[in-house]
């Protein structure tokens, strides 16, 4: 199973939404909760491919795939599957 990471805020909705996907997966996901911490953000942006400062950010085996309608972006093409079947 792929190593996920997801960053988030605790009451953000696209947060919410984007683990509920993975959820319904059945995906095991590392979370950053990055309420307020300006220093956990600055370091996801320094992860991302986009300087994107928004949450939710996820990371597939390293590989930032984006935030929450990237996700479902990728479920929908169904490439997300393939993505998470893939060992880091």
């Amino acid at each position: 199973m792929a190593k996920v990471e997801i960053y988030t805020w605790m009451t953000c909705p696209f947060c919410i939404r984007a683990k509920r996907l993975l959820d319904s997966k059945g995906v095991d996901y590392l979370e950053h909760i990055i309420d307020g911490d300006e220093e956990a953000r600055d370091a996801m942006v320094a992860r991302g491919s986009d300087g994107k400062r928004s949450v939710p950010q996820i990371f597939i085996n390293d590989e930032h795939v984006g935030g929450c309608d990237s996700l479902h972006a990728l479920d929908a093409s169904q490439k997300l599957d393939e993505l998470l079947a893939v060992s880091a």
